[in-house]
């Protein structure tokens, strides 16, 4: 498999960036609804970046936290936009993530007009297979708790929330106690994940599914490489990192930094081309 390459970004340009067109965007973790998520950047992306297929790997919406009405709107907004796109003829998958409610309990109007799956196996234009799962399922049993996933939620809603009360300015909190609170939980979640040993559960599973690779969430590491063999990629997440990985239409995938690329075109973080040997 070819090395990957490592591409610096570039600063964003002030000027509106073109629609781009992708055959596959893999989006996870926009945890909507939950204090931290950043609807407004998502809807950004995906009016300026459009896909054949989404691929929504997990964690799309967020049961620990109802919609405030503060948040109602924008996440509204996400939802609507992936609506519209499967009634124009895109195809949306949707794969269940721990923190998604049960699908019978979302509320119709914020309900995705397809079924959800637990895992999918995409098959890329140059045809590779991949398995495509949330990820949580691979979890040590002790992180896969309920109940934990649950405390983790709402420490993070109260540390936002104390951040808000006590911090005079939005700008003042979202560059600096917002960037403190990512930081933070960023560090417990390396913590709980110490060593990576999930990539090599996720690679297996992916040999054991006769798939060229593995594409996930939930870890809110971003990442994509063949380290253990076969290609392992991480969507990232819309809470901190704001990335995601597309598929263009050579069947190559990338990692981009959302931010960058709904604003600019630049934002290619790793390229991973998967070639036949």
């Amino acid at each position: 498999m070819q090395e990957l390459k490592e591409s610096a970004l570039s600063d964003p340009a002030p000027k509106k960036a073109p629609i781009r067109r992708h055959r596959t965007l893999f989006l996870s973790d926009l945890h909507l609804g939950a204090i931290g998520a950043r609807a407004d950047l998502v809807l950004r992306f995906l009016e300026q970046n459009r896909a054949d297929t989404y691929m929504l790997v997990g964690d799309i919406l967020d049961a620990g936290v109802p919609f405030s009405l503060g948040r109602a709107t924008a996440c509204d907004a996400v939802i609507e936009h992936l609506r519209r796109r499967h009634a124009e003829g895109a195809k949306l998958i949707y794969l269940i993530g721990n923190h998604d409610p049960e699908p019978s309990l979302v509320p119709n109007g914020r309900r995705l007009p397809v079924e959800a799956c637990d895992e999918v196996v995409h098959v890329a234009a140059d045809g590779r297979r991949y398995l495509v799962v949330h990820g949580h399922h691979q979890d040590r049993a002790f992180i896969r708790s309920h109940l934990l996933t649950r405390i983790g939620t709402y420490l993070e809603s109260l540390a936002r929330l104390v951040c808000a009360a006590v911090v005079p300015t939005e700008d003042c909190r979202a560059r600096v106690w917002g960037g403190k609170i990512d930081k933070a939980f960023a560090a417990v979640n390396t913590a709980l994940h110490f060593g990576r040993g999930h990539e090599h559960r996720l690679v297996e599973l992916a040999r054991q599914r006769d798939a060229d690779g593995v594409i996930c969430g939930h870890y809110h590491m971003a990442g994509i490489h063949d380290r253990h063999g076969l290609l392992y990629a991480n969507c990232g997440d819309w809470v901190t990192s704001m990335t995601c990985l597309t598929e263009d239409y050579n069947g190559r995938l990338h990692l981009v930094d959302g931010r960058a690329l709904s604003i600019s075109g630049a934002g290619l973080l790793t390229e991973a081309q998967v070639v036949h040997a």
